[in-house]
């Protein structure tokens, strides 16, 4: 399995930015994560594609959105009304085993190799 993200850039404070991510395939478990200068890499959004179910970090409810384009084998994270704490390179993931989770990186065995946001205040 092979995940290649893109869609960072440099973005003022209050803008948005499309992610993407397409995979050779995608598993039950799809995963966005996170991981700014000098911190630990955290969960930002999860699905799981046996129901739907989507999960997002207190941080960034109500602001970021996942979807998917089948037919194109691509993931999206849509990203508003950014802010500078939302700064870091951003990773997409994937795994067999679910259910997803943003909180531990267990069932995601496939990794992009990261998009950098950077949100200027």
């Amino acid at each position: 399995v092979q995940l290649q993200a893109s869609g960072g850039g440099l973005v003022q404070f209050g803008g948005s930015l499309r992610l993407s991510c397409a995979g050779s395939r995608f598993h039950h478990a799809i995963g966005w994560f996170r991981q700014a200068p000098g911190k630990e890499r955290e969960g930002v959004s999860c699905i799981n594609t046996s129901d739907g179910s989507t999960y997002y970090a207190d941080s960034v409810k109500g602001r970021f959105a996942m979807s998917s384009d089948n037919a194109k084998n691509t993931m999206y994270l849509q990203m508003n009304n950014l802010k500078p704490e939302d700064t870091a390179v951003y990773y997409c993931s994937t795994g067999p085993t679910g259910p997803c989770s943003m909180y531990y990186t267990g069932p995601y065995d496939y990794w992009g190799q990261g998009t950098q946001v950077t949100v200027s205040s």
